[in-house]
C-alpha cells in the first residue's frame, strides 16, 4: 500500500543520507533531499513499480532570504495517478550558485515550469534545452519573485493610482462604481 511512511522508507533505503528529512502537512509528505540527487530521486520515484510517480503536477521555487546557504528551495510535486497519491520533494540551493539538474527529459512538463522558475527566481536548471526567460524581458537583470526588493513605496506621487484601479470613479456603461 502506498502511504507516506512507505514512500519515505523507500527513499531512505535507496538514497541514505541524501534524504535529509521530511515533514507532513495536511497528510502530504514533503521530503527534503540533497540537490545533487534531485534527478536520481525523481527517476527512482518514476521507475520504481511500487511507487509509480509518473506525473509532475508542479515545480516551483521559494525564496527564504534568512536561510544562509539555502536561500532558494526548488519544490517538485509528483503524482501517482493510479493510486491518487502525491509526494513533494524539496531541494535547498545557495542563492550564489542556484544550480540543480533539469528534469525536463524525464518529465516533459518540467520544461516550461523550469523556465518560469529561472525567469522569476534565477534557478539554473543544468542541462535544460532552452533555459530562457518566459514572461519577463531578456534585458531584466534581476529576478522579481526574490524577496530582495522593498515593497512599493506608498508615498510615491509620480504615478496615477486611477490607472491601477486604486481610487477614482469608473464608468462602466450605464452605471458607475
Amino acid at each position: 500500500m502506498l502511504d507516506n511512511k512507505f514512500v519515505f522508507e523507500k527513499l531512505r533505503e535507496k538514497f541514505g543520507d541524501a534524504i535529509i528529512g521530511f515533514e507532513e502537512n495536511f497528510g502530504l509528505l514533503a521530503v527534503h533531499a540533497d540537490k545533487e540527487f534531485n534527478l536520481k530521486i525523481l527517476q527512482f520515484l518514476y521507475e520504481e513499480e511500487s511507487l509509480g510517480f509518473r506525473f509532475m503536477t508542479d515545480l516551483t521555487a521559494i525564496h527564504y532570504p534568512n536561510n544562509k546557504g539555502e536561500e532558494l528551495v526548488v519544490t517538485y510535486l509528483l503524482y501517482n495517478m493510479e493510486k491518487n497519491f502525491h509526494v513533494r520533494l524539496k531541494f535547498a540551493l545557495d542563492i550564489n550558485q542556484p544550480d540543480i539538474y533539469t528534469a525536463s527529459q524525464l518529465h516533459p512538463t518540467a520544461n516550461w515550469q523550469e523556465r518560469e522558475c529561472y525567469d522569476f527566481y534565477g534557478v539554473n536548471f543544468v542541462g535544460h534545452p532552452n533555459l530562457i526567460r518566459v514572461l519577463n524581458v531578456d534585458e531584466m537583470d534581476y529576478f522579481p519573485l526574490r524577496k530582495e526588493f522593498p515593497l512599493e513605496d506608498q508615498t510615491r506621487t509620480d504615478k496615477d493610482d486611477e490607472m491601477f484601479g486604486r481610487g477614482g470613479n469608473f464608468n462602466y456603461g450605464n452605471f458607475s462604481v
